[in-house]
């Protein structure tokens, strides 16, 4: 057929509904992009005429055929390999949703063959493809455990995050591991919005320090969160005021916890914790006295700055403790809380200095033990002043308590040369 009457076939007017194998024979003759892209697409296309295409100069031709179903595996195989991203990208979503309908016992030759394509597919040097059939996968269960676990192992939060979030191929033993392990910025966050996530993973996302991630456990209703992890999170929570929402939202709070929030979130966050709980006749008194202490500090202008002639007349007053020392370090007032600590404690400024530019976690626990102060006083210094990293912070026992014995903490002193008290610098 002469060259001109195909292009006047094909280039002018739609493929025949029931395509016939001559019919697809001309388009491949003809040369029309037009023409090729229609048939790129069409289901009933003769797999040879598809494997033909496969190798076609334009690739909106080849992504066409890279998401038709009919295309055979062997062109799937070539495409895989394809220079364009988006072609490769159009086969992964293709044979990613052949997964749900994959049967769950012994697979046939042809079903083998796909899973092997698409986890070659998971290993492509484009997060954007390893994306796209992490997020078709993410809730199936046929797809092989390796796969489930290469891809959430993944160093790109757009490849892990669905994993880690919806599949049911990971283990309570899995998730903890990823936790302890992970480099990836809101993996541990993407774990943590798991549904019918167990104490044991929720403990493991508490000791992480993730931020982010704990708000979200807090915020996952169907997460299961232990007494004693309960307790963990508060006493993170007293210090940072990221978590204090989700914290009051959570409806399984015991009144131990509710009375140890109410001692640091905001009156409008108590009236709210309030509210959401039946609380008996002493405790919703309690709060509506502290929601009342609160008021009357924002009266008094509460929150200014703390300074070293504040500090030295509070003591001289004998007024010095808690209330200003963690007033000074939650505003990360370095110099007074250096001399706060010194007058409480009669160890020298430059000592004290030294234990806060050495990140010593304990050892900024022992010096506020030995000054008289809280363990929330220790942790808001260890935080905001000291910057201790994560890892290394010493968090309260039960929430309040210090947590290491006097044997410890006069060893943890001494370390740093710090022996007998004596009298105060002034």
């Amino acid at each position: 057929m002469a060259f001109g009457l195909l292009s006047r076939l094909f280039g002018r007017r739609k493929l025949p509904s029931e395509l016939r194998y001559e019919d697809a024979r001309q388009v491949l003759e003809s040369h029309q992009l037009a023409a090729k892209r229609e048939l790129a697409g069409r289901s009933d296309a003769p797999p040879e005429a598809l494997y033909y295409l496969a190798c076609d100069d334009d690739a909106g031709v080849r992504g066409l055929v890279a998401g038709n179903p009919a295309t055979p595996h062997r062109a799937n195989e070539l495409l895989r390999t394809d220079a364009d991203e988006d072609v490769r990208a159009e086969l992964a979503r293709k044979i990613a949703r052949l997964m749900p309908d994959m049967p769950e016992g012994e697979l046939t030759t042809l079903q083998q063959k796909t899973i092997a394509l698409l986890e070659r597919l998971a290993e492509d040097e484009l997060p954007r493809v390893r994306a796209i059939v992490a997020r078709e996968v993410a809730s199936c269960r046929t797809i092989p455990k390796r796969l489930a676990l290469r891809l959430a192992h993944d160093a790109e939060i757009i490849v892990c995050g669905s994993i880690l979030q919806y599949s049911p191929l990971l283990s309570d033993e899995d998730l903890i591991e990823i936790i302890a392990t992970t480099r990836v910025h809101a993996a541990i966050e993407a774990i943590a919005k798991r549904k019918g996530l167990k104490g044991e993973v929720a403990e493991a996302i508490v000791g992480s320090l993730d931020i982010p991630a704990i708000a979200a456990l807090l915020a996952n209703p169907s997460a299961e969160i232990r007494e004693e992890t309960m307790d963990r999170v508060v006493a993170q929570a007293s210090m940072n005021e990221t978590l204090h929402r989700p914290l009051v939202m959570r409806t399984d709070l015991s009144l131990r916890a509710i009375r140890r929030i109410a001692t640091f979130v905001s009156r409008a966050l108590l009236d709210e914790l309030s509210r959401r709980h039946g609380l008996d006749e002493p405790t919703t008194l309690a709060l509506k006295t502290r929601s009342q202490e609160i008021l009357e500090d924002e009266i008094d202008g509460a929150g200014k700055p703390v300074t070293v002639e504040a500090v030295r007349k509070a003591y001289a007053k004998g007024d010095l403790g808690d209330e200003i020392v963690t007033g000074a370090a939650t505003m990360a007032r370095r110099e007074p809380v250096v001399t706060a600590l010194s007058l409480l404690t009669g160890v020298a400024p430059g000592t004290i200095e030294m234990v806060l530019d050495a990140k010593s976690g304990r050892g900024i626990t022992a010096l506020c033990w030995r000054a008289g102060l809280s363990m929330r006083t220790a942790l808001s210094i260890q935080a905001h002043v000291a910057h201790v990293p994560a890892a290394n912070l010493v968090l309260p026992k039960d929430g309040i308590d210090y947590p290491l014995t006097e044997s410890e903490l006069i060893w943890h002193l001494q370390y740093f040369g710090i022996g007998e008290k004596v009298s105060p610098q002034s």
